[in-house]
């Protein structure tokens, strides 16, 4: 019987031996959903377990269904650290259907209301005359956010073919590079690409974060993505120290839609030429290719654009995954991907690159077998978080040797470390 596991792990290029060192336990479903999420949440994390290390490990669904859900359980104090999503963030009915706005970002809200002409109050009346694509349009050339909900079939109709889960490109010459700890340089935003680098940090990476001066990140978001890793401010611009941060790693992620960054030298053909022997992973929600390759989005963007949001709902409103599983799922295979990677560089050298997205993960979630919704009772998060400083976070999951993982102090902090390698 091939499991999502296998489907992953094959797409990943693993050794199949693999598979039989993980043992995964509890509940078949806690995440209660029509989509196989729990299954596929048990595939990704298992993955990047497998990749990090050559060890016996572990997966518990009930940690599972907690971390994949990581960022509601962010307490600050004892206190909660509050909801990453803007009132203006939801699903907004349109004059022929539903539309599924993102606000989170004061940019993208700003864009928002530009385009709409109105105040956030009068905003869903705004919406309610308009179409979905026509305004979904408008909010993308405007530097907004948002996807009119499709059916599937509407969705395939209007894109044609996806991306499949994993691509992996060897994209220049170069010698092996030697064995040392792994040095990442985190281009990343949101939830995809900072789980990614979050689990190579979890496995011993030396991660460092940037982000431009004038884009803070939402705190809670930092929080949740940055343990383990160190989080500097670099305008990209600054190419003397961009190079010499690249040149000291073995890892590059990007998260940002393809070819926003290559104007900076960080295309993976760009990134081979100049420095040999990296790692490239990038990570964007639509692809490359079609129409959709250029536009922003976001895991709630994926879900109502290609039908997921429809299949989750009921008659009288579209629904939503019971996790930002794309996000989380396409992070942790990220990172698997980056470690195995990583391992082949050094066995048999060249710049390789990986490249994800949240579409590809949504169309293989959409053709696993769907699961009824079953009657779970919610899981207790209590025994899978974890303290560090003054935060409370998911603790990460899955065992080593039968030790659970956890992660290092100190707390994160955004933006207060040096952009140089230690």
């Amino acid at each position: 019987m091939t499991t999502p596991l296998h489907q992953v792990w094959q797409a990943l290029d693993g050794a199949p031996e693999d598979l039989d060192r993980l043992t995964v336990t509890g509940p078949p479903a806690p995440l209660r959903s029509r989509f196989a999420v729990t299954d596929a949440g048990i595939a990704a994390v298992g993955a990047s377990l497998l990749a990090a290390t050559d060890r016996p490990v572990g997966l518990d669904t009930r940690a599972l269904a907690i971390a994949l859900r990581s960022e509601r359980y962010v307490l600050r104090g004892g206190r909660s650290a509050g909801s990453v999503f803007d009132p203006l963030s939801a699903f907004h009915r349109t004059a022929d259907g539903w539309l599924r706005l993102h606000a989170n970002y004061p940019w993208h809200r700003a864009a928002a209301l530009r385009v709409l002409g109105c105040t956030v109050e009068q905003a869903p009346a705004a919406i309610a005359e308009r179409t979905g694509v026509e305004l979904e349009t408008a909010l993308h050339e405007a530097g907004g956010v948002a996807a009119a909900v499709r059916t599937p079939e509407q969705w395939r109709e209007q894109t044609g073919t996806t991306p499949p889960l994993v691509e992996q490109h060897v994209v220049g010459d170069a010698a092996p590079r030697p064995v040392r700890r792994p040095r990442v340089v985190d281009l990343t935003r949101v939830i995809a690409g900072p789980v990614a680098t979050r689990t190579l940090a979890l496995h011993g990476a030396d991660v460092l974060r940037l982000d431009r001066p004038d884009r803070p990140e939402l705190p809670l978001q930092a929080a949740d993505t940055l343990p383990g890793k160190r989080s500097a401010l670099l305008d990209l611009h600054d190419a003397a120290r961009r190079e010499e941060l690249l040149a000291g790693a073995d890892v590059v992620v990007t998260g940002y839609r393809p070819g926003a960054l290559d104007a900076f030298g960080l295309s993976p053909q760009a990134l081979a030429e100049r420095h040999p022997g990296l790692v490239v992973v990038t990570l964007s929600a639509w692809g490359e290719q079609g129409p959709w390759g250029a536009r922003r989005g976001f895991d709630s963007l994926v879900q109502a654009a290609c039908g997921i949001a429809v299949e989750e709902g009921s008659a009288d409103a579209p629904g939503t995954l019971p996790a930002q599983a794309l996000d989380h799922a396409t992070g942790y295979l990220g990172a698997a991907a980056a470690l195995l990677a990583l391992a082949t560089q050094r066995r048999n050298g060249g710049t390789r690159h990986v490249r994800l997205s949240l579409v590809g993960t949504a169309t293989w979630l959409q053709s696993l077998p769907r699961t009824a919704a079953a009657d779970t009772p919610d899981v207790d998060p209590t025994p899978y978080l974890q303290e560090i400083g003054d935060l409370t976070l998911a603790a990460p999951p899955g065992t080593v040797d039968g030790r659970p993982l956890r992660w290092s102090g100190p707390a994160p902090s955004f933006g207060t470390a040096e952009p140089r390698w230690r």
